[in-house]
């Protein structure tokens, strides 16, 4: 079989290299994702934050912390083995919106807990809600978009991971220096409500939405028609292309963890950082994540308009991100802040950039009602990466109290990554469905 998506002007007998008025509420649906996938990495960012003042507050350990966050992997893991299928057979819209409804009610709680074993409690609920963002936003994605969009649509919507980590370290201080770490957890949650009145108002399928018009909807679907299928979910395991995305997952997504739940320690135990000064350079770091995002959706989108296959141009794009990643494991060993903010940022730049690609392989590679299915076994598999390094970050900074093994790692994983992700699927090809489960 030849490799996909040869001839990037022409989808499904559609002309689209011409330049023809179309409509733009696909974007706005973009946004709509942009805004709930900001608010979902405030939430999750919040303990990251303030661990050093709960910490002293609350008593808890480094190997503690470590088992805090594995609560929150765990569930996440959890979720996502059930969430996509759930979304897959119920929709995007009421899927979304459970989700939403789940994890800001869990974020509020974080303000009741008063124990390391009561904020493990309160983190494992925000898993299981947080856990279908991702494959709520991947399938809409997928139902808005043509093909050739895809990535970039991926890139603005995911780029909201990278806003909320700068939002959250410019308002979570100052709410924490002037009322007290509860009412950051409060306000912080609550936003959760503001989105999930939105995505119930405006979020319909687009041959049902009324701000569809005709010419926008024909190039929604301009990608040859697919057939319908029902693929249960252990026939997705059957795969090699579900294995690629799966392991894919499960090396690079720990990383992004990482970032989210260590570096306001790191940068505290390394530079002296108090709360009041953690802001800046963790602004830094999510505002260069901003741009890896939309670039990394932007890049292998223009390779495709340069007439380049999809999986070269996906593959492309993932090699990039994969090598700026490298540098990092300098981060640890260099004495000046601003420098470590710089290798960091860089990585954390090119790991939303590899996101935005390998997120829309899925849909590349498999039809639109398995897509929820396929991103949550990829979720719950990067979860349960999350899990293993979130104990492991504990136990090695608890015995040697220095980073140096985990920013190694970090440098490395997603050319391993890539390799396997190659070997497994050489010409990112459809799945072969048999034909039991093609509906006539």
């Amino acid at each position: 079989m030849n490799d996909i998506g040869n001839s990037p002007g022409v989808a499904g007998g559609v002309d689209t290299s011409k330049k023809t008025k179309i409509g733009s509420f696909r974007w706005t649906i973009c946004a709509l994702l942009f805004l709930a996938t900001t608010i979902n990495y405030v939430d999750r960012q919040v303990i990251g934050i303030l661990a050093p003042v709960l910490q002293k507050d609350i008593g808890f350990d480094q190997l503690q912390y470590g088992y805090i966050i594995t609560a929150f992997e765990g569930a996440y893991a959890l979720g996502l083995l059930v969430v996509g299928r759930i979304i897959d057979k119920i929709g995007t819209r009421k899927g979304y919106g459970a989700s939403l409804f789940v994890w800001t009610l869990a974020a509020m709680g974080h303000a009741l807990a008063q124990t390391a074993f009561g904020f493990g409690v309160a983190r494992f609920f925000l898993g299981l809600g947080e856990s279908g963002n991702f494959p709520a936003a991947i399938k809409a994605t997928a139902e808005w978009f043509p093909k050739k969009e895809r990535a970039l649509a991926t890139g603005y919507f995911n780029s909201g991971a990278n806003v909320g980590a700068i939002i959250a370290p410019l308002i979570v201080p100052w709410l924490t220096i002037q009322f007290g770490w509860p009412a950051a957890f409060i306000f912080t949650g609550s936003l959760g409500f503001i989105v999930l009145v939105l995505w119930l108002w405006m979020y319909k399928l687009p041959e049902y939405h009324e701000k569809v018009s005709q010419s926008e909807l024909a190039y929604i679907k301009s990608d040859p028609v697919e057939k319908k299928v029902k693929v249960p979910w252990l026939q997705l395991l059957k795969y090699r292309q579900t294995w690629a995305f799966v392991v894919g997952k499960f090396l690079t997504d720990p990383i992004w963890w990482f970032y989210l739940y260590w570096l306001p320690k790191f940068f505290n135990e390394h530079y002296g950082l108090d709360l009041a000064h953690l802001g800046l350079p963790l602004v830094v770091v999510y505002t260069m994540t901003t741009v890896g995002s939309i670039g990394g959706g932007y890049v292998s989108s223009a390779f495709i308009k340069k007439n380049m296959t999809i999986n070269k141009s996906r593959k492309y794009a993932m090699l990039i991100c994969a090598i700026c990643v490298i540098p990092i494991i300098f981060a640890s060993v260099v004495t000046h802040l601003w420098s470590a903010v710089a290798l960091i940022g860089l990585a954390a730049a090119a790991h939303q950039g590899w996101s935005a690609n390998i997120f829309t392989t899925v849909s590349d590679m498999f039809p639109t009602q398995a897509v929820g299915s396929v991103v949550g076994l990829g979720g719950m598999a990067g979860a349960i990466g999350g899990m293993l390094i979130a104990t492991a970050a504990g136990l090695i900074l608890q015995l040697t109290g220095h980073y140096l093994f985990l920013f190694i790692f970090c440098g490395f994983a997603y050319l391993v990554a890539l390799f396997i992700f190659h070997v497994l699927v050489p010409k990112m090809e459809p799945v072969d469905l048999p034909e039991e489960l093609i509906a006539g």
